[in-house]
């Protein structure tokens, strides 16, 4: 048996109940994998073949960072908290031993997450373009770029034109994503069980522009209007891709595979809606 542990390395108290998982799995015969430091090592690619469980220490950040190692792998992971928010990890930070012992023995609930497969085409200032696919378990954002000129999308779901939209960008999520980027920007609430994507204006130069909700098996289509060369930032799961390339054109559609996360059971869901979104954060 394997676990992968991804530690918040900028929290120390993360770090530290890593350590007091480390020696407890150890003394039980569970091969131990530390995820390296992303901060200081950026390039590195960690494999999580072979793990029975992947558990991140840490915040939303970190566990959208464990689901990225992860990918369509489907190997569970289990949601240490250690962050400000915590809406996706699964469990508190006290009594980490027993949450992981009833993990590894099956005893807690695995809750299906719908992920996204991205590819947005680039072009370069040489001329040349290329195409850059990635993995998210929340969501694609394509938004304006650091001088914050408007964007012109045209926005397109299974070969169906919605709109050409200007404003500030457009969010694609899965329901997981719902209560990050897309809720920051108007969009709903969606439960886990909902396995379409969650499309979401930001900042719409108009009223008249709504979020709306795809079926699972659609295809969300961004292209950037040509006739507005400005520039632009493309974002999954918070993190910045496409280098010096300049987005032309996003496509979105469900992952080939689903991200499995271990909570308490289906109501943790709407226990951390009430405790994160309704006033009772902190509490």
């Amino acid at each position: 048996m394997k676990v992968l542990l991804v530690p918040n390395y900028s929290r120390p108290e993360a770090v530290e109940g890593a350590a007091t998982l480390d020696a407890w799995l150890s003394h039980e015969g569970v091969e131990v994998v530390w995820a390296h430091d992303k901060k200081r090592e950026p390039d590195r690619v960690c494999d999580p073949s072979g793990s029975t469980l992947v558990i991140s220490l840490g915040g939303d950040g970190t566990l959208l960072r464990a689901a990225k190692i992860v990918g369509y792998s489907e190997i569970p992971i289990l949601g240490l908290s250690y962050g400000h928010l915590g809406f996706l990890t699964g469990a508190g930070s006290d009594n980490i031993v027993a949450t992981v012992a009833a993990a590894l023995a099956g005893e807690m609930h695995a809750s299906r997450r719908a992920t996204l497969d991205i590819e947005v085409d680039f072009d370069r200032p040489d001329g040349t373009s290329f195409t850059h696919s990635q993995f998210a378990l929340n969501e694609l954002a394509l938004t304006r770029g650091s001088f914050g000129d408007m964007v012109d999308l045209d926005v397109s779901v299974s070969g169906n034109h919605i709109d050409r939209l200007r404003g500030d960008g457009f969010v694609v999520s899965t329901a997981t994503g719902s209560t990050g980027y897309a809720l920051s920007s108007g969009g709903p609430i969606v439960t886990p069980e909902f396995d379409g994507m969650v499309c979401v204006p930001i900042a719409p130069h108009t009223i008249l522009a709504r979020a709306f909700l795809t079926g699972p098996s659609d295809v969300v289509e961004l292209g950037v209007a040509p006739d507005r060369p400005v520039e632009r930032s493309v974002f999954a799961d918070g993190q910045l891709f496409g280098g010096d390339g300049v987005a032309t054109h996003a496509t979105v559609r469900r992952g080939q595979g689903d991200v499995i996360l271990l909570d308490s059971g289906p109501a943790s869901f709407y226990a951390s809606v009430s405790r994160v979104f309704y006033g009772r954060a902190g509490r």
